[in-house]
């Protein structure tokens, strides 16, 4: 459920990218599209009955923690006042790879929803990558603690600079036509290739 939750997210997201890449707005497009980006990733749930339709309406109504984090999201009504605002700089900045990292970033330090925040930083990332013409990036498994401890020094620290060096060694990566994820080897040939 999960793996087709987030297929479905990442083609509406894909879609919103093709609108950017046409000109539109990149915050103003993320501040319409998240929302629709949001539902499509726990569509699977609802339709098998885990969750409600009403569980994805609109931001989070309590309190959230972040497991092995020293950051505690924002209380539910200073996050209500700074989604607007998050979505109003990514509008007004002009250069793509500030509304990137300012992106990402402000959006899992705010924490707007129950479940799903990281999943929904790294799609609002692209979506910014995207207006400035540069590639989708993946954050790989093996980086996972990398990213996390970057993420930290910038919410709990104010020291965004690792943050912003990790994503940045990423779309440089990938800027280079280097794979920085790859699928895992099954050990077995290819078909047709043989032993």
């Amino acid at each position: 459920m999960a793996a087709r939750g987030y297929c479905q997210a990442f083609q509406s997201v894909t879609e919103s990218i093709k609108a950017i890449l046409r000109g539109e707005n990149a915050g103003t497009l993320a501040d319409k599209d998240h929302s629709k980006w949001y539902r499509q990733m726990f569509d699977p749930s609802i339709t098998a009955g885990i969750l409600k339709a009403a569980d994805l309406a609109g931001y989070r109504n309590h309190q959230v923690y972040i497991g092995n984090s020293k950051h505690v999201p924002l209380n539910v009504d200073a996050m209500r006042d700074a989604m607007p605002i998050l979505f109003e700089l990514l509008q007004e900045e002009p250069e793509p790879s500030v509304r990137t990292i300012l992106g990402h970033f402000v959006f899992v330090f705010i924490h707007p929803y129950m479940d799903g925040n990281g999943r929904m930083g790294r799609f609002l990332m692209n979506a910014m990558l995207a207006s400035g013409g540069y590639p989708w990036t993946v954050i790989r498994v093996g980086s996972r603690d990398e990213y996390m401890e970057s993420l930290e020094k910038a919410s709990v620290e104010q020291n965004i600079e690792p943050f912003a060096a990790f994503l940045g060694g990423l779309v440089n990566e990938g800027m280079r036509g280097r794979a920085v994820a790859a699928l895992p080897s099954t050990g077995n040939p290819a078909p047709g290739k043989g032993l």
